[in-house]
């Protein structure tokens, strides 16, 4: 009797047989006087007459008469209960049925079985319940393929300096690599960059639980620019590329300077990767007024090779790269805009990109002014 089913069917039935015996009850009453007035009025007397409880003579006909609407009476009840037993159980189990389905394919999502779609077929609440269904399975479905395509990119981001590190050290036990000077630099170059990976990694899944913790202070953020620029100043050199700053005073910000470091180095970096020789990038800081709240706004602006409209709304997520020939030398370890982004989203801020193919790009990073 736990079944909606059952349930329903049950207080339909009772309200209409309660119903319905009411009503067959006062109208057998109501014929029945009605009709003992009308014998009385018209002193209507027959052969084999009866005298009922008042006094009246009824004859054959009469009660054969009565006998019939009462019969009709019963029947006509009874067609109205089936009738509504039959009205119940079908409301109940258009109901029901939409409900079971919805429960067989929770219970799947439930399993793991993330491929899963239920037919909408109406649009009351049963349906809109169907589709939020279908939305958080869609949902769930591709935090699961991220979450896969994550550990793949992960053990690949791993495992390849470490088969870098386990090659020259087996070489070296063997004999067949000599120790010197420059096998040592590049085990140790190797292993500088497995340390720096899995530290990002650490940070990024921090940041996207909310467990970042945050050293926050008033930071000058165009001094932190400066410092960054000039860091990377022998890499730009490198490529003949210019930095142009465009830093406006601009009233320091509570952040953790640490991490906001990070961030420009991740974007100044990104932006000299995909820069031309030659090149530029502006950096530049500004204040500004967004639905009611004041920001300070830095740019990272170069006129590099430009992301596509087809990557652009993919480019902040784990380990993706626009171009899938770039290897982790040339094309970083993908994660680097990531966790700018969640960096960013940390801070109570948020950061943004414009990028044209073939023109450049352009990242900017809003940082709440208290």
């Amino acid at each position: 009797m736990n079944s909606i089913t059952y349930r329903i069917n049950g207080l339909m039935f009772l309200l209409v047989g309660l119903t319905v015996v009411i009503l067959v009850y006062l109208a057998e009453a109501q014929m029945t006087g009605l009709f003992h007035e009308y014998l009385t009025a018209n002193e209507a007397y027959g052969p084999g007459g009866l005298t009922g409880a008042e006094g009246i003579i009824m004859g054959l006909p009469e009660q054969v008469f009565l006998a019939s609407v009462h019969r009709s009476l019963i029947w006509v009840g009874l067609a109205l209960i089936v009738a509504a037993f039959g009205a119940s159980f079908a409301l109940a189990r258009s109901i029901t049925i939409p409900l079971r389905k919805l429960a067989t394919a929770v219970e799947q999502i439930e399993k793991g079985n993330f491929e899963q779609h239920i037919a909408v077929e109406s649009q009351d609440e049963v349906g809109h319940l169907a589709m939020a269904i279908n939305r958080m399975n869609d949902a769930l479905n591709q935090n699961n393929r991220l979450r896969q395509r994550l550990l793949a990119d992960v053990a690949h981001e791993l495992r390849t300096p470490l088969s870098v590190i386990q090659g020259n050290l087996e070489g070296m036990l063997e004999g067949v690599v000599d120790i010197n000077q420059t096998q040592l630099s590049s085990l140790y170059d190797e292993t500088v960059h497995l340390n720096r990976l899995i530290k990002d990694l650490r940070d990024l899944s921090l940041a996207e639980a909310g467990q970042l913790l945050l050293e926050r202070q008033l930071t000058d953020i165009n001094q932190l620019i400066d410092k960054v620029v000039h860091m990377l100043e022998p890499q730009a050199e490198e490529k003949a590329i210019v930095f142009a700053n465009h830093l406006q005073p601009v009233p320091a910000v509570l952040v953790d300077a640490g991490r906001i470091n990070q961030i420009l180095y991740n974007l100044l970096t990104n932006a000299l990767r995909h820069t031309p020789r030659q090149g530029q990038i502006s950096i530049t800081t500004a204040l500004t007024t967004e639905a009611g709240q004041q920001w300070l706004k830095v740019t990272v602006a170069d006129n590099g090779t430009g992301i596509s409209a087809e990557d652009l709304p993919f480019i902040f997520n784990h380990f993706y790269r626009a171009d899938k020939a770039r290897d982790r030398r040339s094309g970083g370890s993908g994660i680097g805009l990531a966790i700018v982004k969640q960096l960013a989203d940390v801070h109570g801020g948020k950061v943004t990109v414009e990028s044209t193919r073939g023109l450049g790009s352009s990242f900017a990073v809003y940082l709440p002014v208290a």
